[in-house]
């Protein structure tokens, strides 16, 4: 018997416990050997549950028990769930997480750790929900040099584009729906901001090439400005936008890392993924092209993604997964303003100075505004003519960049 301790019992913590209780005999084939639900680490009182003698406040409990080989950690931020995970690597327990945001500021640090203390440390449930990927990358795929790496990553956000696109929503009436339908959260900053969807692209370069990418260091803009009449003509130019979180390598071999709204050829393969679904690019040399999609978050999709990885820990209790990267400090990151982009622009009025600075763009008359579809140039140049254009009186209305995917 092997037992499993689970910090947090929200929404993937139960359906964690869940799983691991409704499917003891399937896990028992897979490992070889009962896995226990042994703890429940949360501050509320869960008196009508199947396993409510198994609750503790005290996290002390778990970290002292020497049973306890497998530690899951869904509480979610970094507080006080870096220490605990810290903690329990320390003591020899592997762990393993859904917490996107802790892997993306601390998972070199943690890698680290589990690697000092012959312990594991996985987070497959920390990108893409229930969708595999970080398995895949770090072994079906390890004979690729990765290229490219670009995805639907959040959603929430989708589901917004998606109802202002196929339901003519404004953007605050969509986010309000996906709030009322429990996609996003009151304060919907990490999704329509962006933040969840660069933890996550984090992560995967992080994996992908090597070195822990910091999201500090990643350029991120969300979706709060886009409005109904961009995704209007977006359409009408056979494009739709979609918040994308996109990392490549440079020339010089520095990594071209952002998320950012987009939009998208409706020949691309991410432009038909919509609702709360996700949708994963990798490039790789050997492989081309490789799509994984799925449901990006909910209950059950994302506790079967943690529970694989639990599943994983049990079967390497004496040994670790060949799964790490080293810390760095941001230099192998580009600067934003050397990312190369096309853009949609939205100017007020005829568009005058917008032709003459953006000139062979393709340009589309439009309800008294002008839309530029530019040429590629780096985005600190883009940025500049943007702000010539604003201090001459030519209001820019949207800058958007067209995906090149």
């Amino acid at each position: 018997m092997i037992s499993v301790a689970i910090m947090g019992h929200g929404t993937v913590g139960s359906g964690v416990a869940e799983i691991l209780t409704t499917h003891k005999q399937k896990l028992f084939k897979a490992v070889g050997e009962e896995l226990y639900v042994k703890h429940i680490l949360d501050l509320r009182e869960f008196p009508d549950s199947p396993l409510a003698d198994r609750f503790t406040k005290n996290f002390e409990d778990i970290v002292n028990d020497i049973e306890v080989r497998v530690v899951v950690e869904v509480m979610g931020g970094t507080n006080p769930a870096y220490d605990f995970v810290k903690r329990c690597l320390q003591a020899g327990k592997s762990v393993v997480t859904s917490n996107k945001e802790l892997v993306a500021k601390h998972g070199a640090e943690l890698l680290a750790v589990a690697k000092e203390n012959n312990a594991n440390f996985l987070f497959e449930a920390s990108v893409g929900g229930g969708i595999p990927i970080i398995r895949p990358l770090s072994q079906c795929l390890v004979a690729n040099e990765v290229d490219e790496i670009a995805g639907i990553l959040n959603g929430t956000t989708n589901f917004i584009f998606g109802k202002m696109i196929n339901d003519n929503m404004d953007f605050s009436d969509a986010l309000k729906l996906a709030q009322d339908l429990g996609y996003a959260e009151r304060n919907p900053e990490a999704d329509i901001e962006g933040h969840d969807a660069c933890r996550k692209i984090c992560i995967l370069a992080s994996l992908a090439f090597g070195k822990h990418i910091y999201p500090d260091n990643v350029y991120t803009k969300g979706i709060s400005e886009i409005t109904l009449d961009d995704v209007k003509y977006a359409d009408s130019l056979n494009y739709v936008i979609k918040l994308i979180g996109d990392v490549k390598k440079t020339e010089d071999g520095k990594l071209d890392i952002l998320v950012a709204p987009m939009l998208l050829s409706k020949d691309c393969i991410l432009s038909d993924i919509n609702d709360v679904f996700n949708g994963i690019l990798v490039k790789g040399d050997c492989t081309g092209d490789v799509m994984f999609y799925g449901k990006g978050a909910g209950k059950l999709p994302t506790a079967s993604a943690v529970v694989a990885d639990v599943v994983d820990c049990a079967k390497h209790l004496k040994a670790r997964k060949r799964i790490f990267w080293t810390d760095s400090d941001g230099s192998q990151v580009a600067s934003y303003k050397d990312s190369k982009t096309a853009m949609y622009i939205r100017v007020a009025g005829k568009g005058e100075m917008a032709q003459s600075l953006f000139p062979d763009s393709e340009i589309m008359k439009a309800d008294g505004n002008t839309v530029l579809m530019t040429q590629e140039y780096k985005f600190g140049e883009i940025e500049e003519k943007i702000a010539k254009l604003n201090e001459n009186g030519e209001k820019v209305l949207s800058a958007i960049r067209i995906g090149n995917l």
